[in-house]
């Protein structure tokens, strides 16, 4: 957020914000920079705003899942698609799905789908299923949605529904990034991942269970040094001559 009021500030916008466009510095790993100006635009040349303008030729521009309305009506990016971007951003991180992934081959689907979820009412419910939602995530984004295309956001406002979605969960704005997994109530990871973990260990119990009725001992794994001089010894071992691989195959 901090990133993109500095970048509307000097008349940009990004206009395709997601994780793969955010880099975390080599030296101080909770320093984030937003990279990759491809769609980048000029809104606000010399101080005056771009006209809200529809252009077929446009449409969808920017990564299909994410990209704002605006983009997909063909209307130049403005301050507020940013915001809107980033919102579906965080609720994909945080629920691990949006309604409208499993068709982004049809831009017009998630064009509706979009438009149908203006009622945040509805977004929520489709990525939060249970009754454990991230209410400062849903104020976060009807306070974009009430958003004129040419308005300046007031990001403090933004600033402080997040922070006060960090103090919901007993968290501090101290700058550290932590990307471990937690499921907070219904707030889980992606449902299919979950299904895999389940598998996982419903085939680990169901194998454990097995030996133990047939008395068959669990076979434990070498140790990693046993592993080691184990090849060492293989690719040490002197190759056979010539002529013993030959009469080994005579034999056979």
């Amino acid at each position: 957020l901090d990133i993109l009021e500095y970048v509307h500030e000097h008349e940009y916008v990004h206009g395709d914000i997601k994780a793969s466009n955010l880099l975390l510095s080599y030296k101080n790993p909770n320093q984030v920079y937003l990279v990759d100006y491809g769609l980048a635009y000029r809104y606000c040349p010399e101080g005056v705003h771009k006209v809200y303008k529809e252009d077929p030729k446009r449409c969808h521009d920017g990564t299909i899942e994410y990209t704002s309305i605006d983009a997909h009506k063909g209307v130049v990016p403005s301050r507020r698609g940013d915001l809107e971007i980033l919102g579906y951003c965080m609720i994909h991180w945080l629920s691990g799905h949006l309604p409208w992934e499993d068709n982004l081959k049809d831009p017009n689907f998630v064009r509706d789908s979009k438009i149908r979820c203006r009622d945040i009412s509805v977004l929520m419910d489709e990525c939060f299923p249970g009754k454990n939602k991230p209410d400062e995530i849903a104020k976060y984004m009807e306070k974009v949605k009430l958003l004129s295309y040419e308005e300046k956001p007031v990001y403090q406002h933004f600033r402080e529904i997040l922070l006060q979605g960090l103090k919901a969960i007993g968290q501090k704005d101290d700058g550290v990034l932590d990307f471990g997994l937690s499921e907070n109530g219904d707030l889980q990871t992606n449902p299919m991942q979950k299904k895999k973990r389940k598998a996982a260990a419903a085939a680990n119990e169901s194998t454990e269970a097995e030996m133990e009725d047939t008395g068959s001992p669990v076979k434990k794994k070498p140790p990693a040094s046993d592993t080691v001089a184990a090849k060492t010894r293989k690719m040490t071992s002197p190759k056979p001559r010539k002529g013993m691989a030959t009469r080994k195959r005579v034999q056979k």
